[in-house]
């Protein structure tokens, strides 16, 4: 995942100078969207009055044993839960008219319009902005990291933050990004005790 300046920099980057080709980027940076369903996405799909993202496709590549080969695939997305509606911030707003503007007429949103983008293509386009911008090597999956991550260090509860990311439980959530570190432990024991109105009732240092 970014580290939290370099997840300034790069939203900065996007938002000042918002394209075809990088506004996916910033879907996934600002959304958790995974690679597939930002390449699939379609201005059909961008409410840009609610301020809301609909998910309701993916694509990516699966291997075909008779020619020996990846195909193209498009498909719904991965679980029932992945069928989602994810609310548009304000910068992520302004981008999108942007980007809707200059392709009047376009189905897709990222890329040139006519047809989804090519997954794999796609990592190679973000690998490359991140290394113009100077910004440590991350694979796309890092943005939607990020993006978790971020949601809950700033309090967001975490069944919302589980139905933004399409996950199918809180379970899933609390596994693959809730990790308190020593401090966030003492807080919560902290807490507790103001909680319990118990924090003063003994001295620890005068107990033998």
């Amino acid at each position: 995942m970014l580290s939290l300046a370099d997840h300034r920099k790069l939203l900065n980057h996007l938002t000042e100078s918002p394209t075809p080709q990088n506004i996916g980027i910033m879907l996934a940076l600002c959304t958790g969207l995974r690679i597939g369903e930002v390449c699939a996405l379609r201005w059909a799909e961008i409410d840009l009055v609610r301020r809301i993202v609909i998910v309701s496709g993916t694509v990516g590549r699966i291997y075909n044993c008779e020619k020996k080969a990846t195909e193209h695939y498009a498909s719904t997305p991965k679980t029932r839960t992945s069928n989602r509606e994810i609310p548009i911030s304000a910068p992520l707003l302004r981008a999108l008219r942007l980007i809707k503007k200059q392709q009047a007429g376009a189905a897709y949103v990222v890329g040139d319009g006519t047809k989804p983008k090519e997954p794999r293509t796609y990592r190679e386009t973000f690998s490359r902005l991140l290394r113009r911008l100077k910004i440590p090597p991350i694979v796309f999956h890092g943005l939607r990291h990020t993006f978790a991550i971020r949601c809950i260090e700033s309090g967001c509860d975490y069944k919302t933050v589980s139905v933004i990311l399409g996950h199918s439980n809180v379970a899933t959530t609390l596994n693959l990004y809730v990790h308190p570190n020593i401090d966030q432990k003492k807080r919560c024991i902290d807490r507790l005790n103001k909680f319990l109105r118990f924090e003063n009732t003994f001295n620890i240092d005068s107990q033998e």
